[in-house]
C-alpha cells in the first residue's frame, strides 16, 4: 500500500523532538506540506531547519494561540487537512503519593495533554467540515488505557481524557468526512524526559522491561509515527474512533 499526501496540508504539534518530530518527517517525506508547532522555540526551529518546513512557537493550551495558529496556516495554505496532535508529556513531574499532588500540578498536565488538542480541533473543525475532509490523530499513551508505570495520576487521567476526546471528535465530525483516531504508544525513550527515565532504571529493570515485550526491543519514535501516518492516509477513510496500541506487544 502506497501512502502519499500530495497536496495535503498538515499541522504537527509537539514537533520539537521525539514522536512529533518523527511524524513531521514522515509526512514531509510522503509529500505533505507540513507546519510545525511547539512551545519549545529552539527545538521547533531546529526541526523546521532540518525539514525545511514552516514552524510556529505557541503555547497551545491557550485557546487564542491555537486559533491564531490555525488562522495563520489557512492564510498561507488555504486549507488544513491533517491535525497530528503530539504535544503533551509529563512536564518534569514524577510519580508521587496522591496526597502530595498540588492543584497546579494536576491542571498543568491537563493543559499540556488535553487543552491544546481540544482548542486546535475546535479551530480546525469548521475548516475540515467545509472541505468535507479531515484527519485528526492524537498521540495518547498506554497510560490512557490502564494505570501508568510512571505513577503520575494527572498524566494517566489526562491521557484517558484525550482518548475520550478523540472518540467524541470521531462521533461529531464523522458525518462531515473527518476521521479522528488515537495512537497509544508504550514506553518509547525518544525525548529528554523519557531518556532520563530509561537511564534511571537499573540494568536488571531494563532487561525485565525488554523481556516483557513480545518483540524484545524498545520502540522508536519512527514506530509510532508510522502508525499515526496510517490513520492519516486516504486509505484509512473508514477507520474512526479507534485507539491503536503501539507497544511491541506487552506480556
Amino acid at each position: 500500500m502506497l501512502i502519499a499526501f500530495d497536496n495535503r496540508v498538515a499541522l504537527v504539534t509537539g514537533a520539537a523532538q521525539g514522536i512529533g518530530r518523527a511524524i513531521a518527517k514522515t509526512l514531509r517525506d510522503s509529500g505533505a506540506r507540513v507546519h510545525l508547532a511547539d512551545i519549545d522555540a529552539d527545538g521547533v526551529a531546529a526541526t523546521g531547519r532540518d525539514l525545511a518546513a514552516p514552524f510556529h512557537v505557541a503555547d497551545l493550551s491557550d485557546r487564542a494561540a491555537s486559533r491564531a495558529l490555525v488562522d495563520a496556516i489557512m492564510a498561507k495554505e488555504g486549507r488544513l487537512d491533517i491535525l497530528a496532535l503530539s504535544a503533551g508529556g509529563v512536564r518534569g513531574q514524577v510519580g508521587r503519593p496522591i496526597e502530595d499532588i498540588s492543584e497546579e500540578d494536576w491542571h498543568a498536565l491537563f493543559r499540556a495533554n488535553v487543552d491544546g488538542a481540544f482548542f486546535l480541533a475546535q479551530a480546525a473543525a469548521p475548516i475540515m467540515k467545509a472541505q468535507r475532509y479531515g484527519r485528526i490523530v492524537t498521540i495518547s499513551s498506554g497510560a490512557g488505557l490502564r494505570p501508568s508505570l510512571t505513577g503520575i495520576q494527572a498524566y494517566t487521567a489526562a491521557k484517558h481524557a484525550l482518548i475520550g476526546l478523540t472518540k467524541q471528535l470521531a462521533f461529531d465530525l464523522g458525518p462531515h468526512g473527518v476521521t479522528a483516531n488515537s495512537v497509544a504508544p508504550g514506553f518509547v525513550p525518544s525525548n529528554p524526559s523519557s531518556l532520563r527515565q530509561w537511564d534511571g532504571y537499573a540494568p536488571e529493570r531494563q532487561r525485565q522491561f525488554i523481556e516483557s515485550t513480545y518483540t524484545r526491543r524498545l520502540g522508536t519514535a519512527e514506530d509510532v509515527a508510522n502508525a499515526a501516518v496510517f490513520f492519516m492516509a486516504e486509505q484509512a477513510g473508514w477507520i474512526s474512533g479507534q485507539v491503536l496500541s503501539v507497544d511491541g506487544g506487552r506480556a
